[in-house]
């Protein structure tokens, strides 16, 4: 079983065409990726080897194994946003029943990822849940997570309400997967007997998917743990081992960033399959936020970094492929396979003359689905689309695992090959800083005061319909 990359539509054969590149323009960017490949390996970050920590993994396992034993929980809700709830959704999605919100895997918990504070959302959704039916864990590394905790304070509240009022009962019913050792939510945890689970340190929300923020929901829905960890040490140890040559991730990363920087910054992962459909929800995380940035490692005001956007095969053929195959050749497409369903679907017999219904005959669901997409990717190359495809063999833990671990060393590759630092998120802690100054948080009384000038000093501009 393999993760299978084909980069072969990212190039022009003919190297007489301004769509795509050459692979002399590869070879002659190389040095400039084997430079960065050298500088990771030589500083390997810690969620690189989160798949050999089995003491995470057991500490999980050991929780859900705990969690369950009661035999009262028919639901598992997680309480998170951004890395703390993307890898869980994509989890949930790839190997869970398709609709396992009301037809789960039998002795698995409906699962549920509430990473939004949508009033309408949440409100409903702690107004229908028998809570007390339900284990909920909140994800939070600093516990200074906004919307984290909001959530949180409206789960425990709910949760009070359906215990009758009994406090140790309702804490019973979470686990706070957090900082070990520091944090807003390390201290009334400790405090008030909430049970935890450890966010390792060094290890950033969007490369936490194999710590317990993906991998005590991957136990609690029952999944195969030990293969998706076993899919990730399979490409890091051959990533590590190969040539910088013939690293799928170094080239992957190479030829994207030379796209970028060769006018092509929006870059589409296009799934064809609904599993993989999450999939594409992770990946924009982890290459915007860990690519868009304002300065290089020099300190240097840059402001790079690509777009990525999701699409879904065959329906955003019918919403985006006009846009992709006759509008401005700006992109650069990922194009996601599964080379075998977990279903098969046979096309029923027509039941009536037509031709709308004669080149079915005989045909199944999977066979419809191939050939849309090797419709699209043929559409974008005879138009000097660059595309290339990532296989998998099948939807399974083992495939997944690879494919995690893939797009991060690859996003990591890419940082280093742009020259700035893929681990730190700024922006995103300039919106924080400002929403709980907003918020009327302690300590940030001058920055609310700075945003209300600001919004005061706005010409009004306002219309009504």
């Amino acid at each position: 079983m393999a993760l299978h990359l084909d980069l072969s539509g990212l190039f022009d054969p003919t190297s007489e065409s301004a769509g795509r590149l050459t692979r002399e323009q590869l070879a002659s960017a190389m040095p400039r990726a084997i430079a960065a490949r050298e500088a990771h390996l030589a500083n390997l970050p810690k969620w690189r080897s989160l798949h050999a920590q089995g003491d995470l993994q057991a500490a999980c396992d050991a929780r859900a194994k705990q969690v369950k034993a009661a035999g009262d929980v028919d639901y598992f809700v997680v309480l998170g946003i951004g890395g703390s709830a993307l890898g869980n959704t994509a989890m949930v999605s790839a190997l869970a029943p398709v609709f396992q919100e009301w037809n789960p895997e039998p002795g698995q918990p409906r699962v549920f990822v509430l990473d939004n504070v949508d009033p309408d959302w949440l409100g409903e959704f702690f107004a229908s849940v028998p809570l007390e039916r339900t284990h909920i864990n909140v994800i939070s590394k600093s516990g200074g997570t906004i919307e984290t905790s909001s959530q949180f304070l409206i789960a425990f509240d709910a949760m009070k309400q359906a215990c009758c009022g009994d406090e140790n009962a309702a804490r019973a019913r979470f686990t706070i997967t957090t900082d070990p050792k520091t944090g807003h939510f390390r201290g009334f945890c400790d405090e008030l007997g909430f049970f935890t689970l450890p966010v390792p340190d060094g290890v950033g929300g969007r490369f936490s998917v194999m710590s317990p923020v993906g991998m005590f929901t991957a136990a609690m829905a029952g999944f195969d743990c030990a293969s998706i960890h076993a899919g990730a040490a399979r490409v890091d140890k051959n990533l590590a081992e190969c040539a910088p040559e013939d690293d799928p991730a170094l080239l992957y990363a190479l030829a994207h960033v030379l796209y970028m920087e060769g006018g092509k910054p929006v870059h589409v992962h296009f799934a064809y399959a609904h599993r993989l459909r999450f999939l594409a929800d992770w990946y924009k995380q982890l290459w915007a936020e860990s690519l868009g940035k304002r300065l290089n490692a020099a300190g240097e005001v840059v402001h790079v970094g690509p777009t990525p956007v999701k699409a879904v095969g065959p329906t955003d053929q019918h919403s985006q492929a006009q846009l992709y195959v006759e509008g401005p050749n700006d992109k650069v497409y990922t194009m996601l396979k599964l080379r075998k369903f977990g279903r098969e679907v046979e096309i029923p017999e027509p039941f009536v003359k037509s031709q709308a219904f004669e080149h079915l005959r005989g045909r199944k669901l999977s066979e419809l689905m191939e050939q849309e997409r090797c419709g699209t990717e043929v559409a974008l190359l005879d138009a000097n689309r660059p595309v290339c495809l990532i296989e998998m063999c099948g939807m399974d833990a083992f495939h997944l695992g690879q494919y995690f671990q893939f797009l991060q060393i690859a996003t990591a590759y890419a940082g280093g090959i742009m020259g700035i630092d893929p681990f730190d998120q700024p922006g995103v802690e300039a919106g924080k800083i400002a929403a709980l100054a907003l918020m009327g948080c302690e300590g940030f009384e001058q920055r609310a005061a700075e945003i209300q000038a600001t919004f005061a000093a706005r010409e009004s501009f306002q219309l009504s319909c």
